[in-house]
Order: C-alpha cells, then structure tokens, then sequence
C-alpha cells in the first residue's frame, strides 16, 4: 500500500476571546491541512498548506513546539481509481500573534469558534485533536486563553 502524508495547523486567537479556526467544506467543518510536498518537514508543510488556505503569513503564527496530533487512516483518492492509501496527518497548535484576515482561497468559508470544550463536530478527526488539545490545556502545559 502507497503512503500519504499530510500536515496542518489548528489555530488560536486570543482575541477577542479564545477561538480556533475552522474552514467550511460542502459537508463538514476541517482544518487548513494539506499534502507534504517532496523534500518538505511537517512543520514547512503545516505552515504551507495554512498560508495557502487562509491568506495567513506564517510568521503572524507562532507554533507551540511541544503539541504534536499524529493519525493515520486508509483513504482513496478520485485520481486514482479505487487505489487505497495509507495517510498518516501531523497537526500542530498555533497561536495567531496579533490580527490577521482570513481569505478563503480553497474552501467554502471559515469561522472562528469559541473555546468552549468539549467539542462534538463529528468529524474523525477533529473531535480526537480538540480533546487531545484540551487535555492538554487542562495538564498546564500552556497558559494562554485563561484555559481552566
């Protein structure tokens, strides 16, 4: 079975309250991710795909170094046939440093959500990342947002 990799990032603001970035697709809510290019880390492929889907520079973004979400699923893709992949997706936390715009450039719209745990968007594999980031929040290991 052929491998896939993927990255991206779920980003924080702090103001005007703790939210989390979310972009729309037809059916479901997701996050700005996307395919490793050859030669890329996760981190230039997070970073990448965040800018390319947000209109967000990468230096407004500061990574927390120590939250890593790591997936892996079996997926087809249209472009070839019924082939099944093996994908395996890194996401990382990110806090947005200061104001950004939002220009959706590959998606349908976007929202900002509230912090306000726990989340149930009924997504594979959002719910498992927005728990794992609120444990994480709740072991201390970060001290943004007022989180408790």
């Amino acid at each position: 079975m052929r491998t896939k990799r993927a990255a991206g990032v779920l980003l924080f603001r702090e103001k005007p309250t703790c939210q989390f970035l979310l972009m729309k697709h037809p059916e479901r809510w997701d996050l700005p991710k996307g395919h490793q290019d050859d030669g890329e880390t996760d981190v230039q492929t997070a970073l990448r795909e965040m800018w390319e889907e947000t209109g967000i520079d990468p230096k407004a973004v500061r990574l927390d170094p120590s939250f890593r979400f790591v997936t892996s699923y079996n997926v087809t893709y249209p472009e070839y046939g019924d082939e099944v992949f093996h994908k395996t997706l890194v996401i990382f936390l990110g806090w947005l440093q200061g104001d950004a715009e939002v220009n959706v450039t590959e998606h349908g719209g976007y929202q900002w959500f509230a912090w306000q745990p726990p989340h149930q968007f009924h997504n594979p594999t959002i719910d498992p990342l927005l728990a794992q980031v609120e444990a994480y929040f709740k072991a201390g290991e970060i001290k943004s947002c007022d989180i408790n």
